[in-house]
């Protein structure tokens, strides 16, 4: 599919310090076509018409109501973390734009975690670990 028959995806920017990574960005270019936050910034007339999501990564970009205003055409806000405590969810839905995220993505790497860490807690193992 031609990127331009792809629908628009608003992201902060690829790669960099709060820019999606990298990977995560050639996965989204399979299905969207991406539009970086300077992108829309410098043509926000033509730019504003594609976009019809906006990725969320890190809270960035910070979803507000001069962001919303000008993109017409959006009707979700993908985010990509598990909660959505950064977003004015009452704000977005008065604009009739949805929200989705990831809830379950970091529940097993997350138990995972804070079991090694109670075991290694009661065993020493970092004491232990120390001392050799």
């Amino acid at each position: 599919m031609a990127e331009e028959a792809l629908p628009g995806v608003l992201i902060l920017d690829i790669g960099g310090t709060h820019g999606v990574l990298e990977n995560l960005a050639a996965l989204l270019k399979k299905h969207f076509h991406l539009i970086t936050m300077k992108e829309f910034l410098g043509n926000k007339e033509e730019m504003s018409k594609k976009i019809q999501s906006i990725f969320v990564f890190e809270c960035r970009p910070t979803i507000d109501r001069e962001l919303l205003e000008s993109l017409p055409n959006v009707k979700v806000i993908g985010n990509s973390g598990v909660g959505v405590d950064h977003l004015d969810l009452k704000l977005i839905s008065s604009f009739g734009v949805k929200v989705t995220n990831t809830p379950h993505a970091v529940a097993d790497p997350t138990a995972d975690i804070g079991m090694a860490l109670m075991l290694a807690s009661a065993r020493r193992l970092v004491e232990g670990n120390v001392l050799n």
